[in-house]
């Protein structure tokens, strides 16, 4: 029960890496806004977790959704305490084939909503007077480029680069961001992956899937599972003195 009485709100918590986080953050005392532009499929995933969970639509490329959604945990538990910047979107391409419209849906998700999805929270955060913890969600893909990836591979770079300065920004209100690396996980947006590289790689469907796994030095692709002792374990108090941090959990994939 590490995070007894606590507060958090996940992004993009209806399926997938986000659920695992949020029955996690149940199962150890704290009460979790299942966040998602699913409606349905939020209300769907905080009914299997329980009481423990609540459901609230969220777009974060809306300021309005945002501060809204924040509003809604600070009237319903009180204060927000943990934040987890989870939601995010995937597209890769050549360069010479990249096209405006994806680079800016990715940065309007994975950038922009990041950062002022943790900007709400931290203000929230800093009128409660309380301090708090915020984890963004980074990748493996923020580590270094990669030919078909530049957009997705950027945008994590950048949540990176916003979890150092938000962290030393934010440390003197007692809040602390720190990030979490993942690698190869098998999910949903997993599947999209396969798909896309098949398309430009002229592979079958399920080749790249398999073959990423095969690389990983664990053995097998992460499951969302993996990662939730992360996500706990920053949370807790045994996390107050990391700060500005991103955390590799990839089976061994990058090392830092």
């Amino acid at each position: 029960m590490r995070l007894k009485g606590k507060s958090a709100l996940i992004t993009g918590s209806a399926r997938g890496i986000g659920r695992a986080f949020a029955e996690a953050y149940a199962r150890e005392g704290a009460t979790v806004a299942i966040a998602d532009i699913d409606l349905g499929a939020a209300q769907a995933t905080a009914k299997a977790i329980g009481s423990a969970a609540y459901a609230l639509r969220l777009d974060v490329t809306d300021q309005s959704s945002i501060e809204a959604a924040v509003k809604v945990v600070e009237d319903k538990t009180g204060g927000l305490d943990v934040l987890i910047n989870n939601a995010a979107i995937f597209d890769l391409a050549p360069i010479v084939e990249i096209t405006r419209a994806s680079f800016e849906k990715l940065f309007a998700v994975n950038v922009a909503g990041t950062l002022f999805m943790l900007q709400a929270a931290a203000r929230s955060m800093i009128a409660r007077g309380k301090g708090g913890r915020i984890i963004n969600m980074a990748s493996q893909a923020g580590r270094r480029g990669e030919p078909l990836v530049a957009v997705y591979c950027a945008t994590k770079a950048a949540v990176i680069s916003l979890t150092q300065s938000a962290g030393l920004d934010l440390i003197k209100d007692r809040i602390n961001v720190n990030g979490i690396a993942p690698g190869v996980v098998d999910s949903d947006m997993w599947d999209q992956v396969d798909a896309l590289f098949a398309k430009y790689e002229n592979r079958p469907k399920g080749e790249k899937k398999r073959l990423v796994g095969e690389g990983v030095p664990y053995g097998r692709m992460g499951k969302p599972e993996d990662l939730a002792g992360m996500a706990v374990f920053l949370a807790s108090d045994e996390a107050d003195y990391i700060v500005a941090q991103t955390y590799n959990v990839d089976g061994g994939q990058w090392m830092s």
